[in-house]
Formats: structure tokens, sequence, C-alpha cells
């Protein structure tokens, strides 16, 4: 289609848009400034194409030889490579534009402008024919991929500072550094590759919610479909962050889950004329395809596997308007112009803000010239929102999708459950997250004291203190066992309670989980000790005598009064069941010589230094000893450990979570060059 002969035809006039202007403007600047590798942050539909072959026309070579005139543009796929080399040739016809791409695409080198995939170019051989010198700009489309491997392979052959990852590379000895700019719809990588290593800044960004209200993509509607689909068993893959797909098919690709998309499309959408589906893997196309089908809906697939003839007459047809709907996984995800897509199905759940930015996009393109008015965005959510981090049409706009589904349309479809489905407008999404954002700052500024609609609580949340060496202000530990009870009682963790009888023994309460044949109830047991404990060690016998049943209640504050009854009047009789209580005279002592080498041989170095253990040991009174040692002697200490590890896991977990989404925000400005 391309060969090596020129056009000399007048060019076609190709009027830009306002932000177009603002991006080459930015570009340029950039440019002139110093720098050589740059990027460009623009969404699905905005004329990046346009863009580029523009900013080629009007970057100067660094010589008058035609030899230092020609340009190389790189993209991943032989579409984008037929569509950017057909968009340069209508831009400007007088342009020898070739194409080098496998065996049928063999480019001579010498054109004024070059589109070659970078499949091609790994070969040594085909990448040879470009050398650097020769060149004015390096084009790179969809660019996000540029920190890859494979493409610093490429990259490293026209800049030497951008590095290889072949050991044995050679850099050329250019005069000039060659600019390179690439171009991206989501210029971040999930992956943690840092695009830093290849561009030194990205110039310009303009974000799809911007383009659709300024009115450059087309309007579009959304519609959530909350169903039972339980994502928590689901693998996530440790480099992207996102859901491993054989994982993820096993819970999204069921009969059921099939039916109720079929089933949502026929509710919502069956008058759209094109629509887009986004699948998990291949046999979830194949299956998706064939419920559709079984629902009398023309249907058809194609996928990575598809011979790249039956690929072109499959997207040529839907083009056309020739059948409705078109299921995909991955393949029509970049590059993919078809401006008739009018609605865009995401059977997919997905973790990447940039991946699912990148399937709605398909449909924002407009086009008049088929009667589409808008796009209709489907996607589907977990009704009980049980695994987090996952992108959906509220979440894009900084909702809950719990909250924003709630009291919507509903209806049951077989044992999926209640089905919620949200239809809303850019505009409604934004004006809800708009008021949302409003409450919270109203929430933070109003006093708690102040406010006068605080409904009576219906429930009580119990606190715990987990680490054993926490003093709660010299109280038991067990906070909320204040208002049940005067005596000393200690939290110490998973709902156990301890009431140290001074050496008679020890109460323990603990809640019991419900069983087929029980309620959640609290079970109250004794345990008397048998002498004081070093006579114990000294003779070589138990300290304790086996614990027996005191009473089982179905609440905690019947448990506990329960139990203060008993030490009263069986274990410590009249006033010795003075000293169990917190405010006993013996509490505010100062702590023993014994208590505090009992507490210092036991601390927890993760969670106490020496110098604050040793600080906290000779501040502290009798009572607060005694907390701590009944933590520590009844699994505290274990428990507090246990809970440390899980905090400390999760801590990591949040931060790696953090850091994957903080690589999927784009702005204006200087690229880290290395990755976490």
């Amino acid at each position: 289609m391309f060969g090596s002969r020129r056009w000399f035809a007048s060019a076609v006039t190709f009027k830009l848009r306002p932000y177009q202007e603002s991006c080459l403007e930015a570009c340029k600047n950039a440019l002139q400034a110093g720098a050589t590798r740059i990027g460009v942050s623009l969404p699905t539909g905005a004329g990046k194409t346009t863009v580029f072959i523009s900013l080629l026309a009007q970057i100067s070579p660094p010589s008058h030889s035609p030899s230092t005139s020609r340009s190389l543009i790189i993209v991943n796929s032989v579409e984008l490579a037929r569509q950017a080399a057909a968009q340069a040739a209508a831009q400007f016809p007088q342009w020898c534009v070739e194409i080098e791409q496998g065996s049928k695409h063999k480019a001579s080198g010498n054109a004024d402008v070059t589109v070659a995939t970078y499949q091609t170019l790994l070969q040594p051989q085909r990448l040879a024919k470009f050398y650097p010198g020769n060149l004015k700009a390096v084009i790179v489309d969809e660019a996000h991929h540029a920190a890859a491997p494979s493409y610093r392979r490429i990259l490293a052959h026209f800049d030497p500072a951008i590095r290889s990852p072949d050991a044995t590379f050679q850099p050329l000895q250019l005069s000039r550094p060659i600019p390179i700019i690439g171009f991206s719809a989501t210029f971040s990588r999930h992956d943690g590759l840092a695009l830093g290593s290849v561009f030194q800044q990205i110039v310009y960004h303009c974000d799809f919610l911007e383009m659709i209200k300024e009115q450059w993509l087309c309007d579009v509607r959304f519609t959530s479909v909350k169903a039972n689909i339980d994502l928590r068993n689901v693998t996530v893959n440790s480099k992207t962050g996102d859901f491993n797909a054989t994982s993820l098919a096993h819970i999204i690709n069921t009969d059921t889950v099939n039916n109720l998309v079929v089933q949502a499309w026929l509710d919502r959408a069956r008058q759209r004329q094109s629509t887009l589906v986004f699948c998990v893997n291949v046999a979830h196309i194949r299956a998706l395809t064939k419920a559709f089908q079984g629902f009398g809906v023309d249907a058809r697939y194609l996928h990575s596997g598809t011979p790249a003839a039956e690929r072109h007459a499959l997207i040529t047809a839907f083009k056309a308007g020739q059948y409705p709907v078109l299921v995909n996984c991955a393949i029509l995800t970049e590059g993919a112009d078809i401006p008739n897509i009018d609605c865009v199905i995401v059977t997919r759940p997905t973790r990447s803000r940039n991946v699912f930015t990148q399937m709605i996009g398909r449909g924002m393109r407009q086009s008049p010239s088929t009667g589409k008015e808008n796009c209709h965005i489907i996607d589907f959510v977990d009704s009980t929102n049980r695994v987090a981090g996952v992108v959906s049409i509220p979440t894009l706009f900084g909702l809950d999708p719990e909250e924003l589904i709630d009291g919507k349309v509903h209806f049951r479809f077989m044992n999926v459950g209640l089905i919620s489905c949200l239809d809303e407008s850019v505009e409604t999404l934004e004006a809800r997250a708009q008021i949302d954002s409003l409450q919270n700052v109203n929430d933070e500024q109003i006093p708690v004291d102040s406010r006068d609609d605080i409904p009576d609580p219906k429930y009580i949340t119990y606190i715990d203190y987990e680490n054993p060496f926490a003093l709660v202000d010299g109280c038991s530990g067990a906070p909320h066992v204040l208002k049940l009870s005067a005596n000393a009682w200690v939290g110490c963790g998973e709902d156990v309670y301890i009431l140290e009888c001074l050496g008679k023994g020890y109460i323990r309460v603990e809640r019991v989980s419900a069983d087929e044949k029980n309620p959640t109830h609290y079970r109250a047991t004794f345990t008397e000790a048998t002498m004081h404990m070093p006579s114990a060690k000294a003779f070589k016998v138990a300290p304790f005598m086996r614990k027996r049943l005191i009473m089982t209640a179905e609440t905690l504050s019947d448990a506990i009064r329960g139990c203060d009854t008993y030490a009263a009047q069986k274990v410590l009789r009249g006033p010795l069941a003075l000293g169990l209580l917190r405010t006993a005279k013996w509490r505010k002592a100062p702590a023993s010589d014994s208590q505090k080498n009992f507490i210092y041989k036991r601390r927890i170095k993760r969670a106490l230094d020496q110098d604050a253990a040793a600080a906290t040991l000779q501040n502290i009174n009798k009572g607060e000893a005694a907390n701590i040692i009944t933590r520590l002697k009844h699994g505290a200490k274990a428990y507090y450990e246990k809970k440390a590890r899980e905090a400390n896991k999760a801590s990591q977990v949040a931060e790696k979570e953090r850091r994957r989404k903080e690589r999927e925000t784009v702005q204006v400005g200087p690229l880290v060059v290395h990755g976490p």
C-alpha cells in the first residue's frame, strides 16, 4: 500500500483542535529548551496520530541535507502501522511514506517517514536500516510500553542515554541526540517499570473526562451492574498488581455470569448498533459469544490468534455495521480506530485504571456520520464490594459503588442474586462526586459535640488494646469493661478477659463462637492456685488446679457481673474482695523489682526499644505492672505479635497498592528514572 514512491499532490488541510495546538507548542518548547526524550499523554480519540505527524512536519532537520530530514514512527501492531502510514500520506501527500513490518513490508530506510512495528525492529538487520544520524526524530506510539526491555533494546540504538538490557550492546557514537517523543493514552505502567528510564519528562497531559466535558469526545452514558461476583480468591499478579487472567476466568467465565451479561445488554443496550465487549481470555470470548448467539444476537469474536486476514474482515464488517456485537480480549484494547462503537461492555474486572480507561475509551470517538449520539458503557461490580482496588465506573469519579448503586433499579437473575443497575451520565456522576466531597469537608469541620442529630447507638464496638505493654492510662486494658465492673479485669485480646484473684487463682471469660447447637455466648471458668508460684517450682508441682466452669452467658455484661459475684462469694470473701478493685490501694504503689524484672525479660523488642522499656518500667505502679504481667501470662504477647505481623503485612500491601496507584497517575513534569 505504501511503497517508496513520492506523492507530490498538494497537502490536505487539517485544522487542528485547540488542545492539539497547545500540545504541539508544549513539545516544541521542551525540545528548544534542550529536552530530547519527552512524553505526551492524550486520551483515546484525541487524535494522537494527527498530532505527532503534525509535529514531525514542524521539527526542523539538524542540517539542510535531505538525509537528515527522515523520521521513524514505532508502533506495536500492523493495524497501527497501517493507520499511521495512511494518516501521514493523507496529511502530507508529498511525503514518501513506507512501512517496515514482517515479510510483506520492507522499507528502504530512505523514506521521509517510515512506520515500523517494534517486533520487526528487534531484528538487527532491520533496525540497521535506520541510522540515527539520518533521522530528525523518532516517534513512539503507545509509549507506555517503552520501558519494556524489548523497546529499550531498540531505543538504545538512537540514544545512548537509554540503557539497553543487553550487556554486550555497544552504543553508537552520535554527534547529536535524536529527539524521541512518546505518545500514549495511558502514560504510566502498572508493572513498576519506570518510564523515566526512557523519557525525561511529560510535557502535555489531558484526561478523557476533560475531553468529554469539552465535547471533543462523544457523550457517555454509564451503567454499572452490581452482581454477586466474588473476586476474593482471584490471584493477583505480583508485578502488575492486576488479576491473573486464568484465575479471574474461573469466576467470570460461567454460564450464569455470561447469561447475566447478555441479559443486561438486552435490557439496557439492545438498540445499540455496534457493541464492543472485553473479556478475560480466549475461552471466555468463545463462551460469551455463544451466550449472545443463544439469545439470537449476531455476535462474533476475535483474539490475538485470529489470522490477520480474518481479523481485518471482522473489523471491516463491524465498522460497516453488518453485525451488532464484537467480543474480544486484549486485542482491541489499544489502537483500535472504530468510531462507530456506541456501546462498550467490560466483563473483565481490573485493578488497573489504565486498562479500564483503555477499554472504555474505545467507544468515545465521535462519529456523526453514523448517527452516533453517545456511547453506553456497561460494567459489572461485586455486589458486596469484597475486594479493594477494583476499578469501575463509580470509582473513576471517586465514588463508592456500594453507596452509589444501592436503591437503584433492581432485578433478580438466576442464582446470582439481586442485581442492581445504575444509569448515569458524566454530569450526574461528577455532581455526586462534588456533593460527596463537600459532605466530607463538612463532616470534618462540624465538632461531634455540637451535632444535635446523632441517633442513639444501635450497637457497641469493643476495643481491645492488643499490645500487652499498653498501660491504658492505668486502667484494666479492657476499657469497655469499665462500665461493667469496678474490678481490675484485663483484656488479653480476641475477646479474652482475665481477673487475677490475688494469688488464689484467676477467672477467665472468653467468647465462644456459634455452632449448630449453640448461638454465640461467653464462657467463664475459674482456675484455682495450689500454692505460691516459687513454692510450686521448688516442690516441682503444678501451680494450678484444673479449671472449672463457673457459668455461660449470652452477653459479656452478664458474664462479667456473674464472675464478680462468684469472686466475692467463693474466692475472696469479705474485705479481701476489695483487693480486686481497680482503685485498690496496693495498685497505686510503685511496681516491685520482681514485677519489673519479669516484664523486662518478657518485653517485645520490636515494640519497645531498651531505652523506652527502661523508662516505662521506672514509672509504672503495681497495678499497671500487674496488668502487663496478666496479659503476658494469658496469651496477649503471642496475640500481639501475631497482630503486629498481620498489621505489618497489611501495611506493606497497602504501601504496594498505593505505589501501584501512584504509578497510574499522570501529570506534566519530570519522570522518575528508577523503578520501585
